[in-house]
């Protein structure tokens, strides 16, 4: 696929000898900002403090490959893809004739990818329990193939907006940044433009296709996995032309920060701050533009097996972490620095899903998903409304 793909390949199956991160003894003196590069080449800041935590966390990385491991040896090659397992992760009724041991698997499962995938398991696992293995298995071997070269030359305004965007997707990284990463991404992006062309293009997919090029083994992999998020993981019509969908989200995550965190989101509303400022983002990049790489894949591995919820968790988890400091706050902009200062420096995972997980409460698919139907109609209304003022005043204009 790409001419750097053996070197990405071979980054990801050395991760456990990563070298540890050791700032110079002036930085480690005056706190310094400092500069290094993470598991997936992306160029990090921050200060002594956050070389000290991604270390902590690369060891966690490596204990968690040494656990998957051991589980692989004793239950067998592979036992988190049985089919039995699957199915009780997607909520299928247990037969009684259904072996304990299957269960037990299945809660054991869910319990290691919230703990995190190691990056060597990540593509083969992601793959397969996202459902993109057998998305991918009900056409033709070559459509990926026959679909790039179809559309290939073909000029439209989701590919002229797809080429504006390319040098702006992750500026300045190794591999994306390049020719070769640019026509990589741009086959992903206008291919599936062309596979569903009522999403066609929307921006913030460039960075999700991003990301998931440097996390799958094939290009092609990629494709898939872009599309069983956007057809069966998220909520439906995110990335349509009135982004619907992500309007929905937005007030669904409004009604549950009411819920989970009244102290914040009654000060929220006195200052007059629209969660809308950081969500939109969140929701359409999958955090990928707001959290550092490795732990915006940690937030993928559950997004992947537990699906879209899992986003307004680690929304929910955002604010509960600052709580304190963002009720001391009178100004929005005050508010937005608060959460992207957050958000730049969260470089532990296991932080921000134990807030989002065990912090927060249960939230269950299907509350959420009636919260969802609650907000539709209102959304629809107010999306009708403002393109009717829209038509009004294009029909002033003339």
């Amino acid at each position: 696929m790409f001419g750097t793909q053996s070197k990405r390949d071979l980054a990801l199956e050395l991760q456990a000898q990563i070298p540890i991160l050791r700032p110079s003894i002036h930085a480690r003196r005056a706190n310094l900002t400092v500069k290094f590069q993470d598991l997936y080449g992306f160029t990090v800041e921050g200060n002594v403090d956050d070389v000290n935590v991604l270390n902590e966390v690369r060891e966690k990385v490596r204990n968690q490959g040494r656990v998957w491991w051991a589980l692989e040896a004793s239950k067998g090659a592979n036992w988190y893809l049985q089919p039995e397992i699957l199915s009780v992760s997607d909520g299928i009724a247990l037969k009684s004739s259904l072996k304990i041991s299957t269960l037990t698997n299945a809660i054991t499962l869910k319990r290691l990818i919230r703990k995190g995938i190691p990056p060597v398991l990540r593509p083969k696992v992601w793959f397969s329990l996202s459902g993109a293995a057998k998305k991918k298995s009900t056409v033709p071997e070559s459509y990926y193939s026959d679909l790039t070269k179809a559309v290939d030359g073909k000029v439209t305004a989701a590919t002229r907006q797809i080429d504006h965007d390319l040098p702006r997707t992750f500026p300045g990284h190794p591999w994306l940044d390049t020719p070769e990463g640019h026509a990589a991404l741009r086959r992903v992006l206008v291919g599936y433009s062309f596979r569903d062309s009522d999403v066609g293009y929307c921006q913030g997919l460039n960075y999700v296709a991003a990301l998931l090029l440097l996390v799958m083994k094939t290009e092609e992999e990629a494709f898939w996995m872009l599309a069983v998020l956007l057809e069966n993981v998220l909520v439906n019509d995110c990335y349509t032309n009135n982004l619907s969908g992500c309007h929905v989200e937005q007030r669904v995550f409004k009604d549950f920060l009411t819920k989970k965190c009244p102290r914040i989101a009654t000060h929220l509303e006195d200052i007059g701050f629209d969660v809308s400022l950081v969500a939109t983002e969140w929701f359409l990049c999958l955090f990928s533009k707001s959290l550092p790489s490795e732990t915006t894949l940690r937030v993928w591995d559950v997004l992947f097996y537990e699906g879209a919820k899992v986003l307004i968790h680690v929304a929910l988890a955002m604010f509960k972490m600052k709580e304190d400091a963002l009720l001391l706050t009178h100004q929005v902009g005050d508010v937005i620095n608060i959460l992207q200062k957050t958000t730049h420096h969260l470089f532990d995972p296991d932080e921000l899903l134990t807030v989002a997980f065990d912090k927060i409460g249960s939230m269950t698919t299907n509350t959420i998903s009636k919260q969802r139907k609650k907000q539709e109609p209102a959304v629809m209304a107010e999306l009708d409304q403002r393109l009717r003022r829209l038509n009004s005043l294009k029909e002033g204009e003339k």
